[in-house]
């Protein structure tokens, strides 16, 4: 097998989504080009962690941890990478599927030694059987998928998407892990943003480093019926907001927002306008799709003011995942 070792690392929290994990763990056996090894991280549950060690008792590609350091996702992937043996490690959503070729087009980006990260394309996979007619695709990173407004095809970009998304080790030696405090945590406020702190910190650490998008290497996300509605909308565009805040003040407003000048600016209105379009032609949920965006905008924007006055403030910290002789720790 030519090009780097990939581990691929899956961090799950509940016995809900047993069937979801397995298919995802399925999908990674089942590619094309076949993964060193794949890391269930359990994020402090004992029972699931000891009903996957007794699903994968007799898998030798297969290995279940628990997460070592505080309870959320970030503490989970930094166990994962702490773990892993690939020159490469991949990162798959508990509740998604990669399509065959997934981690090929991720080696292939990796010929180029100044690579360092490479992300790929979520598709959404609605509970409901189809999008909601109001919903934006503008805004499907509301529900963790690629959204209207990223570039096509192999492109450079700022950050990749962390359930889809994958780093060259030396990223990490050079960067550091995930910080802990700006992401998920189980059930509570659906934060987010980890991975884009984290592409920052390593493009400066690494000035020279491409980070990239490569939309053939697909995954697709299962979207709940709960995330199908307005209220989680709302919710999860706040909890963006107060994570941008934290973003920005970690790393300055000028990369922290940079690519969200460019999407305000110009992704946004332009939805606003098809949206108003597809109304005056009276075609299905285009007002909807319209008065969401704005009222997207307008939601992450009171979660950025208030994020940034609670950081002024002190109130809202964050641990950045420790760096001692050039590897990751999760003993935070």
């Amino acid at each position: 097998m030519s090009g780097p070792g990939i581990s691929v690392v899956i961090c799950v929290y509940t016995e809900d989504r047993w069937e979801d994990i397995l298919a995802a763990v399925a999908s990674v056996r089942a590619q094309s080009r076949p993964a060193l090894e794949t890391l269930l991280v359990v994020d402090h549950n004992e029972a699931l962690h000891e009903r996957l060690a007794k699903e994968y008792k007799e898998a030798a590609d297969v290995r279940v941890l628990a997460n070592a350091g505080p309870r959320g996702l970030s503490a989970g992937r930094n166990t994962g990478i702490a773990a892993s043996r690939g020159e490469v490690i991949a990162f798959l959503d508990d509740d998604a599927v990669a399509e065959r070729e997934w981690l090929r087009h991720f080696a292939k980006a990796y010929a180029d030694p100044r690579v360092l990260a490479v992300g790929g394309r979520t598709e959404p996979i609605w509970a409901s059987g189809r999008r909601p007619p109001w919903f934006p695709e503008e805004f499907d990173w509301v529900v963790g998928c690629t959204y209207r407004g990223l570039p096509r095809g192999r492109v450079r970009v700022r950050n990749v998407l962390g359930g889809n998304a994958s780093f060259r080790r030396t990223a990490f030696d050079a960067a550091g892990g995930f910080a802990t405090g700006i992401g998920r945590d189980g059930d509570r406020l659906p934060l987010g943003c980890e991975e884009t702190e984290l592409c920052i910190r390593l493009t400066r650490a690494r000035p020279d480093a491409v980070l990239l998008i490569d939309d053939r290497a697909v995954i697709h996300h299962r979207v709940p019926e709960a995330r199908e509605h307005f209220g989680y909308f709302r919710t999860r565009a706040y909890a963006e907001g107060l994570s941008k805040a934290l973003v920005a003040r970690s790393v300055g407003a000028d990369k922290g927002l940079e690519s969200e000048r460019r999407y305000a600016t110009r992704v946004l209105p332009a939805g606003v306008a098809r949206g108003l379009r597809d109304a005056v032609l009276a075609r299905p949920g285009g007002a909807g799709r319209a008065g969401a965006i704005v009222a997207g905008v307008l939601t992450a924007a009171g979660g950025y003011v208030v994020g940034s006055v609670r950081a002024r403030r002190g109130g809202a910290t964050y641990a950045v995942a420790a760096i001692e002789g050039g590897e990751v720790t999760t003993d935070a």
